[in-house]
């Protein structure tokens, strides 16, 4: 098979006989061979068996689980090649889902793409830890992430073993680390049975130091406060930078912050804005949300409630509305109603290109202009594409 283009999901794109193929790990212009499986929703998934005709910008993976874990798409690729290639992705996905075109070319942002996860996830089993391979629940054992900050990798070094000692909770499934590169924050995700007190002060013997409560995460703007549960951006080497996209050149009298988690975006506009009211879900975001913005002596209000619920009951004069939606994106009820409130602009920072195209299409359909699309490579090596989007009401 002749692999086309890479689509969003990470795999390549090949037609043939039996129509669309996507085959993992493959890149634009290489043939390659496939084993083909069944037609599902209009396309065949294929393994691939063998690399024909590589491209020159195939690169030999870094990661020795690579292909077999599920958390990495594109280490076989040079990382210009991937940054490339998810730029096509937004861009064609704009198109095709809205017929959107951005004014200026994409502009995308970038950083070191090793070692950058602030966040993982480790499951356990039979005496074996490791991640999810892809599409499945099986277990890779890894010793190391490459992906993942160093004071990560220090935790997974040490758990590898704990892991295999008599004293580990056979019932313990899976554990989330969370670190600011000083302290380890340790979370139970799932387990059978209660974890007893012995077994932490065990993790904090060989994991120091290790936290079970909030850490304080630095950046060029505040210290945040984030506990567990709450929501704070994975790439530590890209935090200030999407701070500034975002936030960096905006100022007036009212900002609305939705989905606004510990205050990332929160805590700089109210520096620059008279009014800024930061609406939140999550109870314990909203307590680091309401602890962050106690740090700023400028008034930042934080609003304990859904999105759309929030909106159905605000009115008044906005000028700038930021939102940063998971990854079903706004959805029609609050794009409905941020079309009524009228905010002279809005900034989109959205993980899903398709849902990002379905948000902007009726905003651009009611009046507002898309000034600027950048995408910022939040997750190297992966599939994932974050993008800020920025409109003007016409």
């Amino acid at each position: 098979m002749k692999i086309e283009k890479l689509v969003y999901g990470g795999e390549g794109l090949s037609r043939g006989p039996e129509g669309v193929v996507l085959v993992p790990f493959t890149l634009p212009g290489e043939t390659v061979e496939t084993d083909v499986g069944p037609l599902q929703k209009g396309v065949r998934r294929g393994a691939l068996t063998r690399v024909e005709t590589p491209s020159p910008d195939r690169v030999v993976p870094r990661c020795p689980y690579f292909t077999r874990c599920g958390g990495c798409h594109y280490q076989h690729a040079a990382y210009e090649t991937q940054l490339t290639a998810k730029r096509a992705i937004l861009e064609e996905t704009l198109f095709r889902v809205a017929k959107i075109t951005p004014p200026e070319p994409i502009g995308v942002l970038s950083a070191e793409p090793w070692g950058y996860r602030n966040r993982i996830q480790l499951h356990f089993e039979a005496g074996h830890m490791g991640f999810r391979a892809a599409r499945s629940h099986s277990l890779v054992e890894i010793e190391h992430c490459p992906i993942a900050s160093p004071k990560l990798n220090e935790a997974i070094a040490k758990l590898a073993v704990m892991v295999k000692d008599p004293r580990w909770p056979k019932f313990l499934s899976s554990l989330e680390l969370f670190t600011n590169e000083e302290s380890v924050q340790l979370n139970v995700v799932e387990t059978e049975r209660p974890i007893a007190k012995r077994f932490f002060e065990w993790c904090a013997e060989e994991i120091q130091p290790l936290e079970r409560g909030p850490l304080t995460c630095q950046t060029a703007n505040a210290a945040y406060r984030v506990s567990k549960g709450s929501f704070f951006q994975v790439n530590r080497f890209l935090a200030d930078r999407l701070i500034e996209e975002v936030t960096g050149e905006e100022s007036g009298a009212t900002a609305l912050d939705l989905y606004s988690g510990v205050g990332l975006f929160s805590i700089p506009l109210a520096r620059r804005f008279e009014r800024v009211v930061a609406v939140e879900s999550g109870s314990t975001a909203v307590h680091d949300l309401e602890a962050n913005a106690g740090q700023i002596e400028q008034t930042l209000e934080a609003a304990k409630s859904s999105v759309d619920q929030f909106l159905e009951g605000f009115s008044g004069t906005v000028d700038l509305v930021v939102a940063d939606p998971p990854r079903a994106g706004l959805g029609k009820l609050a794009v409905k109603r941020l079309i009524a409130l009228a905010p002279q602009r809005m900034t989109i920072v959205a993980c899903d290109p398709a849902t990002l195209a379905r948000d902007l299409a009726p905003l651009l359909a009611a009046g507002y202009a898309l000034s600027k699309v950048v995408m910022i490579d939040l997750f190297p090596h992966t599939y994932h594409i974050e993008t800020v989007a920025k409109l003007k009401k016409i």
